[in-house]
């Protein structure tokens, strides 16, 4: 009986992480117990999601299991895309320029810029009054 290998990464995108492990199998997407179609509800987000798998031609030949937290749907769906390709390059080393000419492999290092004290927001003043 043959133990199956299980191939981990964690995938990060603003203030989501996604911890990702892909097993040879063909192409269950599951994220938190969810299949990924009913917990992306947008297509954009379901197609960055699968990206890595697409662009390395490899949709069918693994299955993805994700644990998700943080953030909201559009960073969990760049951290899912950040880990699959991660474990890919674990897979099979020569995925790995495959997936960094499509910047899947650079993790997006865009935040949310704090709120400053005495401002609105970050950037947004309270409305000035001369009189």
């Amino acid at each position: 009986m043959g133990v199956s290998v299980k191939y981990y990464a964690t995938g990060r995108r603003k203030t989501s992480t996604a911890k990702v492990w892909l097993t040879l199998g063909e192409g269950k997407i599951t994220i938190n117990g969810k299949d990924y179609r009913d917990y992306f509800p947008r297509l954009a987000w379901q197609i960055l999601a699968v990206k890595p798998l697409a662009v390395t031609g490899s949709e069918n030949r693994f299955d993805v299991e994700a644990r998700i937290e943080g953030g909201g749907l559009s960073g969990q769906a760049g951290a899912l895309a950040h880990g699959i390709a991660r474990a890919l390059v674990s897979v099979d080393t020569n995925m790995r320029s495959v997936l960094k000419k499509n910047g899947l492999l650079t993790r997006d290092p865009r935040m949310k810029e704090r709120k400053k004290y005495g401002q609105r927001a970050a950037r947004a003043r309270f409305q000035f009054s001369k009189r």
